[in-house]
């Protein structure tokens, strides 16, 4: 069995120790590489490559991928190494986005310590449809995405709409289920959480954090799109308006 490719999140996880050691190369001798291999091998993302597979995400592997990271950067003046495609799209983001980048690692070293990452099975929509995960990465979608479909929360939240006397339709387009659909689609609407994990952290999610959705609505809030992953019903709202003014102008 040979050792699997490098993620998004292992890269991640990389890439932030990398930032706060002033970019520079972790070395395999130093005791905190040493740490962040035995949290790579734990990550629930490749079975059991870490029991079937030597030296899997050693610490050498993760020195050496450092490497790749640093030489990635636009601004470096060595030879390159050849760390792929995903490797310079790491650091293309820590570039550019590098306090969401941190808060993306913190969340999730904090899902891992504290078990909640290993309770949840993988989810359908947690990879992007271009293959590459957004900036929060795999395990973070799939923990946002087991959050929104818990039914419980889902049930909490239209109880709490139908105490206040709130229609159950769309934040965004006012798309509303039972009016479209009569019988079949009365109390029925989706849930979306407006902030991602790597901006709320881990906490326990409250009603003031969900926002009905349709399912077209729904899923243009997760899309990956221009570097973006997880956009407010206020911001796709927003999208929407202006797409419309660039229309009536055209």
């Amino acid at each position: 069995m040979r050792s699997p490719d490098w993620t998004w999140d292992e890269l991640l996880l990389i890439c932030s120790r990398v930032v706060n050691n002033g970019w520079r190369q972790l070395r395999a001798y130093q005791g905190p590489t040493q740490d962040l291999a035995e949290l790579l091998r734990s990550l629930p993302l490749h079975g059991d490559a870490a029991s079937e597979v030597p030296e899997f995400r050693s610490a050498a592997s993760i020195s050496r991928k450092s490497a790749d990271l640093l030489t990635s950067r636009p601004d470096y003046a060595g030879p390159a190494t050849r760390g792929g495609k995903l490797t310079a799209l790491v650091t293309e983001a820590f570039i550019e986005r590098e306090a969401e980048m941190l808060l993306a690692a913190q969340a999730i070293e904090e899902g891992i310590s504290s078990g909640a990452l290993f309770l949840i099975p993988e989810q359908p929509d947690e990879v992007a449809e271009d293959g590459v995960p957004a900036a929060e990465g795999r395990l973070l979608a799939r923990w946002a995405i087991s959050r929104e479909r818990n039914p419980a929360l889902r049930r909490r939240k239209i109880d709490q709409a139908h105490r206040r006397g709130q229609p159950l339709q769309c934040t965004v387009c006012t798309f509303n289920f039972e009016e479209r659909y009569g019988t079949l689609g009365e109390g029925y609407i989706e849930v979306h959480h407006t902030l991602p994990l790597h901006i709320s952290g881990p906490r326990e999610t409250k009603l003031e954090d969900l926002a009905f959705l349709c399912a077209n609505c729904h899923r243009m809030c997760h899309r990956s799109h221009r570097g973006a992953s997880w956009r407010t019903p206020a911001a796709l709202r927003s999208e929407i308006a202006e797409l419309t003014r660039s229309r009536r102008t055209a």
